[in-house]
């Protein structure tokens, strides 16, 4: 069963998301990260931008495989994760642009592209630490429901619940891509260390299920529950659906 962390508030979440990345960082300044994108990650981005200008998150060295990238966009396209990861984190803390890696987008065959990321995380070494949000269908990178839990980086088609969720991402009257480059399940799976960062009452339905049921690929993020080094840092409002003595002692667990 994956660690359960419960603070009070989105805020103090990412500033512990933000404190063990950091920690993980002095450990190993040459460590493989696996980062993610989304509005949960933005607080996150912030806290550890501020550690690695007190000298207390060293990225310089460090290197970034991210989770996904949506089929068709550029990488100086405001709403594409290139362009996400450039602003929130990447300009802001030194780190090297060859180390950090991003699915190309406008790769002319995806497919091949999905395959060469995925063997550019074997050649790294795989990912120390792998940096996850949920979606509220419960999917992780962009695996929807029915994705198997073997799956390796790939194309997928985004689920028109996931696109109206990320509409507010992208310009008035632009659509959503259809399609994505993802790490796929397994990969995910093969990072060393997980960290899923959950806040937000919207997500307590869905961290109840991806914890509390079995195993299943109608919920993806359940896939967790299988690996042995996963910590879920939650907001009380995110925990909600959780069990009393679960969130109680997830308020007295440290990072």
């Amino acid at each position: 069963m994956p660690r359960l962390v419960v603070r009070p508030d989105a805020a103090a979440v990412a500033r512990l998301a933000a404190g063990r990345i950091a920690a993980r960082l002095r450990e190993a300044p040459d460590m493989v990260l696996g980062l993610a994108t989304g509005g949960t990650m933005l607080p996150v981005y912030d806290a550890l931008v501020a550690l690695h200008r007190a000298g207390q998150a060293p990225l310089q060295q460090a290197s970034s495989f991210n989770l996904d990238e949506y089929v068709g966009l550029p990488p100086d396209h405001p709403s594409s994760y290139a362009w996400f990861m450039r602003e929130a984190l990447f300009r802001h803390v030194g780190m090297d642009t060859a180390r950090a890696h991003l699915p190309d987008g406008m790769a002319p065959d995806p497919q091949a592209e999905a395959d060469r990321y995925e063997a550019g995380i074997a050649a790294a070494g795989g990912i120390a630490l792998q940096l996850l949000g949920l979606g509220r269908n419960g999917h992780i990178g962009f695996n929807e429901p029915g994705s198997s839990f073997a799956s390796r980086s790939r194309v997928v088609r985004l689920a028109a619940h996931t696109r109206a969720d990320n509409q507010r991402f992208f310009p008035a009257g632009e659509a959503v891509p259809e399609r994505a480059i993802t790490m796929g399940i397994a990969t995910i799976l093969e990072a060393r260390e997980i960290l899923l960062v959950v806040t937000g009452a919207a997500k307590a339905p869905t961290l109840g299920r991806a914890l509390l049921q079995p195993p299943a690929e109608d919920c993806p993020a359940s896939a967790l529950q299988t690996h042995g080094a996963v910590t879920v840092l939650c907001d009380e409002a995110a925990a909600v659906a959780l069990p009393a003595e679960m969130r109680e002692r997830g308020m007295r667990e440290d990072a």
